[in-house]
């Protein structure tokens, strides 16, 4: 079994425990009487500059055991919020990356930043429970979702007044994720099966992802360069979190990350920045 059939697993089996405990009755009022959600996507498309960054939480990943010994979570949200993030993603996948659904809580209660929850959506009761908790985004994944799947996924999202992030790892993905109705889309440069990063695929998918889509990408970042390159591959927001999560001085780090989205060099046009991203690996292709 590889890496992605133990995370869902894991996922479904921490699904049906819960549901057990909390029925669905009950969790679809959490949702309702949870407090209004912020317009998450409105904060990508009104940035300042070419794009803006999203905090990423979490503890630990499948390649990494921890970040940091016991991470402060409400701490590291009011950092993120004051170095400059525009969103910020919480993971909250228990076993493989030591998340909790109470961290989204913990989050709200120490930024008034828009929340991303980060997980494996894999179940409508999860959708509920991303409201209830009070997640003003939700990450679903094209890779673990039917077609039927992710339209009905993505309409249940906003009609609780969230945004759906949908990521993808390929071009074919995209137009899956465009034709069920996705507003937003995430390109993951790490596989989610191999756990191998290719930041190159980015570029290579962002250039068929509709104009009028915001386009994020995810993983990969290691300080300024590669946000930089990302921006210049057309990206709208930038995920990012180990790099964060590592840094002795979160806001600082943050702060040059930031900066680096809005570095006068970059045209502000997404379309325009896909464009010379498609020109220039192409003479580089042909020059090879």
């Amino acid at each position: 079994m590889g890496i992605l059939e133990k995370i869902v697993a894991s996922v479904k089996s921490e699904v049906n425990g819960r549901e057990q405990h909390i029925s669905l009755e009950e969790i679809r009022k959490m949702a309702n009487q949870a407090p209004a959600p912020r317009l998450a996507s409105y904060a990508i498309m009104q940035r300042p500059g070419a794009l803006c960054i999203i905090g990423e939480i979490k503890r630990s990943t499948p390649l990494c055991e921890s970040f940091r010994d016991n991470p402060q979570i409400g701490q590291i949200a009011a950092d993120y919020e004051a170095g400059g993030a525009a969103l910020i993603s919480c993971v909250t996948e228990k076993q493989y990356f030591g998340g909790k659904l109470e961290d989204l809580r913990t989050v709200r209660k120490f930024s008034n930043l828009p929340i991303l929850q980060t997980d494996f959506i894999i179940s409508p009761y999860q959708i509920l429970e991303s409201r209830a908790y009070g997640a003003d985004m939700l990450l679903l994944r094209t890779g673990l979702l039917t077609d039927e799947q992710l339209k009905n996924f993505i309409d249940r999202t906003e009609s609780l007044g969230m945004s759906a992030l949908v990521e993808v790892e390929s071009r074919l993905e995209v137009l899956k994720a465009v034709e069920a109705g996705a507003k937003l889309i995430s390109v993951n440069a790490r596989s989610l099966k191999t756990q191998e990063l290719d930041c190159a695929k980015v570029g290579e998918i962002f250039d068929i992802v509709p104009e009028e889509v915001v386009a994020i990408a995810a993983a990969g970042v290691h300080g300024p360069k590669e946000v930089f390159e990302y921006a210049k591959m057309g990206a709208d927001a930038v995920m990012v979190g180990e790099t964060l999560l590592r840094s002795d001085d979160i806001i600082r780090r943050l702060q040059e990350l930031v900066a680096a989205g809005h570095h006068p060099s970059l045209l502000t046009d997404r379309k325009q920045r896909v464009k010379m991203h498609v020109l220039r690996t192409q003479h580089e292709f042909y020059r090879n």
